[in-house]
């Protein structure tokens, strides 16, 4: 709609449209996370509406050719996002936990995926190069909405702790899985299997591993004694570099930055500029998951003749939403089980993993560039419809979890309305949550920065080779800031 009203105005090229667009897309983006945040729900659900909305089944205010000259978008966000995950896999949290997380993370991860291959190729009859790539996106989890809601109820304990470490390790599962299985994918659609159809793939993601790894090292060498807006500029370089080298070779560079990530947090332990990065890539993210939203088959979805070896895929879609959650449930439970976590973590954890955005919808758009045609556009479908309804409930569900499992409403403050006693270590545990969450909104009030801010105004800072003596003024003109 946008291109005709230009064209009815006399404006032939194409670069106003692309410039308003992207402008109508961040403030829809905006204006959306405005109702979702008085529903509590996370912002990338309100991104994939708003891209549903700006599409062509609704408003159509972003013409197609100017999605699809953005597909350079996707590869940019995913690489934010794999180089974000790196920071989590630090090898000393890792020791610290043993092998029990890793244990119960592989269970959840793997099951899902190993339940909807089962539904898809072998009852429902599906693709092989569809049923693998969509099983393997089954594994993929979304942590934001599940973190928002312990901050939310402040809820603390063994479950928690699991929960953030399953969570951290849940999309290195994710990424590895995928790139197995679009070495799969690749070797099916060519017409048959063959040892270099699967190890071909595999090594040139070995490759983008070990270029992941040298380019760790690296920027921890160009790193030291910069300024911050040197820091973002030479990070931000390298992750482009690595997008560009995964698009030469084909392959994508997800596991190539979650490794550069992950060397750089283990030889630095600066994770100040995760921080940095996670200030500045707001933005790119938002026009991604908009983009996503305008590539949603609505007609594809609901429409009767639209199927999937005659299967229609609005039943894919609603059996690959259960299936998903009872794998992920079943999972847990068998992985807390085999390593004998406490009951209340065993039988909760499940429900606390279930929304599904961010890593998944980014890796069914590639999954989607992938198979081409109609077969991508239907896997693209099938994630973000089930995203969404993954992300409305999942808050919900993790709060439930929460609080069965006794993280939060525990005995402590059921004794302190006239309930049942609590134990001595349980009001110790309360008084220390409480404690922390006083000097927190005792930080907060007297700072009034989060760390993010904090981070993003030290670019403020003056060179290291001003005098002593400036050291007031340079204070002083932060606090003006």
């Amino acid at each position: 709609m946008l291109d005709k009203f230009y064209e009815q105005i006399g404006v032939s090229s194409p670069v106003p449209v692309v410039i308003i667009s992207v402008a109508i897309m961040l403030l829809a983006g905006f204006l959306g996370t405005r109702l979702t945040k008085l529903l509590k729900l996370p912002n990338v659900t309100a991104y994939i509406l708003v891209g549903i909305l700006l599409g062509p089944f609704c408003l159509d205010l972003v013409p197609e050719y100017v999605s699809d000259g953005m597909d350079f978008i996707s590869d940019i966000a995913l690489a934010f996002i794999a180089f974000s995950v790196g920071e989590y896999f630090r090898f000393s949290v890792l020791r610290k936990n043993g092998g029990k997380v890793v244990v119960i993370t592989l269970f959840e991860a793997l099951l899902a995926s190993v339940l909807v291959f089962v539904l898809t190729y072998f009852i429902l009859r599906l693709d092989l190069a569809f049923s693998i790539i969509l099983a393997a996106l089954a594994s993929a989890t979304a942590p934001a909405s599940t973190m928002m809601t312990i901050r939310q109820t402040k809820a603390h304990g063994d479950f928690v702790e699991t929960l953030f470490s399953v969570v951290a390790l849940d999309d290195v599962v994710s990424l590895i899985a995928y790139s197995v299985a679009v070495s799969v994918a690749l070797a099916s659609l060519g017409g048959g299997f063959s040892a270099g159809d699967i190890l071909l793939p595999v090594a040139w993601n070995l490759m983008m591993i070990a270029v992941g790894v040298a380019f760790g090292f690296l920027l921890k060498f160009l790193m030291a004694k910069r300024s911050t807006d040197n820091r973002l500029i030479v990070s931000v370089a390298f992750l482009f570099a690595m997008c560009g080298i995964g698009a030469a070779v084909d392959v994508s560079p997800l596991l190539g930055c979650m490794a550069m990530g992950t060397v750089y947090i283990n030889i630095s332990g600066d994770d100040k500029l995760f921080k940095q990065l996670n200030y500045f890539s707001p933005p790119i993210l938002l026009l991604f998951f908009v983009k996503s939203g305008l590539g949603f088959r609505l007609d594809a979805l609901v429409g009767s003749g639209e199927a999937m070896g005659g299967v229609p895929l609005l039943v894919i879609g609603i059996l690959y939403f259960f299936v998903r959650i009872g794998g992920k449930y079943l999972g847990a439970f068998l992985g807390c089980a085999a390593v004998k976590k406490d009951k209340k973590v065993r039988n909760f954890l499940g429900l606390a993993l279930t929304p599904q955005a961010g890593v998944a919808i980014g890796l069914a758009a590639l999954g989607a560039r992938v198979l081409g045609g109609e077969t991508g556009s239907m896997l693209q479908t099938v994630i973000l419809s089930s995203s969404i309804l993954y992300e409305l409930i999942g808050p919900a569900l993790a709060k439930l979890a929460l609080y069965l499992s006794g993280s939060y409403g525990t005995r402590a403050e059921q004794g302190e309305a006239g309930g049942v006693p609590a134990t001595r270590e349980e009001e110790v545990v309360a008084l220390k949550a409480q404690m922390n969450s006083i000097q927190k909104e005792l930080s907060r009030k007297e700072y009034a920065r989060s760390p993010e801010e904090e981070a993003f105004l030290e670019a403020t800072e003056p060179p290291e080779d001003v005098s002593v003596g400036s050291e007031y003024n340079r204070k002083k003109f932060i606090n003006k800031r």
